[in-house]
């Protein structure tokens, strides 16, 4: 008897449709070469939420912040490895995707995948760009501090300052034509890095450094929960939930051409990661802020560092933010033009051009007054990090991989990509669930339109 064929799989996500999709064809074109994929990357992970690291180390302490920082780091490396084999899968099969959302329902067979994932990533990019918004106007509030002490300018008015330049950058038309931008992205991220490191390291061996205190919490449950809020922040810094709509950048075909863009991305992660980590919590310990400028330019009291070192890094935050939001923006710009531009029209034509104005316009208005009301950043990012980045990150890749590849149920690859969804969903639940406590017990620092971010 012969053999019965196998169906054939029918791509829901046809290229013919992409031709009438202005989402695709305008924000989402395909003309870049690895190394822009690298810029691109290098942007959507390495950002000043590494200036985080220590406050995260704090919850966790020397070694196990560094086997979390590790782990992560590895896991994630292989994570968006394996997205990028299965994107590769998917375009040498005649089914190219260009949204995660079109490769999560394709692969997995589900149109509620479709939009689980476009609720994630609506969640995640909105929230980075509310906490891009928020930061720069932060960094803007230090600045005016430092030289008017006395100022009457509060937070939400630099966040407005900010919110406007966002709102004149997020007309570039393509996330292609944010490459040179994120070029320029990628050594500011080195710039203010070696420029932090350099400032705790003058704190930490000053005549007078910052007392140091390396101890955990003293109770059991406040130390179980505060490792996990802290994992969960960490899981968010090296979150990326838009890898798809990064590799739809590259001019086909992409295959192989992700990985390349990858290992430039974690060259740069290695160097920023673990010198911003060690050096900010050696030199505060567990009174490291969630910003360690903020430490190193205490309230009361002089800076800890030159003041022209720390201006120069706030200056370089304050321009890479901005790098940050346009990224995090392009999934919310192409469901926006997919329904709203005409694709036989032109790029710039009057009847695409007042759409896009108008809607990116309210987007990044949307951003900036919400970054106004709730400047609660360290709480938000271990909540996103929790709920958002673990999933798509760290539990999809490998169940999209095992289901196009299908690696042999013995062998090592498959458990490991059990393994890890496993002990990574049982992380997301345990940190969505502390990092929500955190945010509960600390509701009542919280101030509409406050001055001050909480911690």
């Amino acid at each position: 008897m012969g053999s019965i064929a196998e169906p054939l799989h029918v791509d829901p996500f046809p290229e013919q449709n992409r031709e009438e999709d202005a989402g695709a064809v305008f924000v989402l074109e395909s003309k870049g070469t690895w190394w822009h994929a690298g810029f691109h990357l290098t942007t959507a992970i390495v950002g000043p939420t590494i200036l985080t690291l220590p406050y995260a180390f704090r919850g966790l302490g020397w070694g196990l912040g560094f086997l979390c920082l590790t782990t992560m780091g590895l896991v994630t490396f292989y994570s968006y490895y394996l997205m990028s084999k299965v994107l590769d899968h998917c375009e040498k099969a005649g089914r190219r995707h260009i949204r995660f959302r079109e490769l999560a329902a394709d692969v997995l067979g589900s149109g509620w995948m479709f939009y689980f994932v476009i609720v994630i990533q609506a969640a995640i990019n909105t929230g980075v760009g509310i906490g891009a918004i928020l930061l720069g106007g932060e960094c803007l509030q230090i600045m005016y501090s430092d030289l008017f002490p006395n100022g009457s300018l509060k937070l939400y008015e630099f966040i407005a300052m900010v919110t406007a330049v966002m709102i004149i950058l997020s007309q570039l038309p393509t996330f292609h034509s944010l490459r040179h931008i994120n070029l320029v992205s990628l050594f500011l991220s080195l710039g203010y890095t070696f420029l932090v490191v350099g400032a705790c390291i003058h704190a930490g061996t000053s005549k007078h450094p910052p007392p140091r205190d390396y101890s955990l919490e003293t109770s059991e449950s406040a130390r179980v929960f505060s490792a996990f809020t802290s994992i969960s922040i960490i899981a968010a810094i090296f979150g990326n939930g838009i890898l798809p709509e990064i590799q739809a950048t590259l001019a086909p075909p992409a295959t192989g051409k992700m990985v390349k863009g990858l290992l430039m991305c974690y060259a740069v992660i290695f160097v920023t990661f673990y010198s911003a980590s060690v050096a900010g919590y050696w030199a505060f310990g567990n009174k490291s802020s969630s910003n360690i400028l903020k430490s190193l330019m205490p309230d009361e009291g002089p800076s800890l560092a030159p003041t022209w070192v720390l201006g120069l890094a706030v200056i370089f935050v304050l321009l890479q933010l901005l790098a940050i939001g346009l990224v995090y923006s392009q999934v919310a710009y192409e469901i926006m033009e997919k329904k709203s531009a005409d694709v036989n029209q032109g790029l710039f034509s009057k009847r695409n051009l007042i759409p896009r104005i108008i809607l990116r316009t309210l987007y990044m208005i949307f951003c900036g007054f919400m970054a106004a009301m709730l400047p609660f950043f360290g709480d938000i990012n271990g909540v996103v990090g929790a709920i958002g980045f673990i999933p798509l990150d760290f539990i999809l890749p490998m169940l999209l991989y095992n289901m196009t590849h299908k690696p042999p149920r013995s062998s090592l690859m498959y458990w490991i990509n059990i393994s890890i969804i496993i002990v990574f969903t049982d992380a997301g639940i345990m940190g969505a669930f502390s990092s929500i406590r955190k945010l509960i017990l600390d509701a009542y620092k919280f101030k509409l339109f406050s001055s001050d971010v909480v911690d």
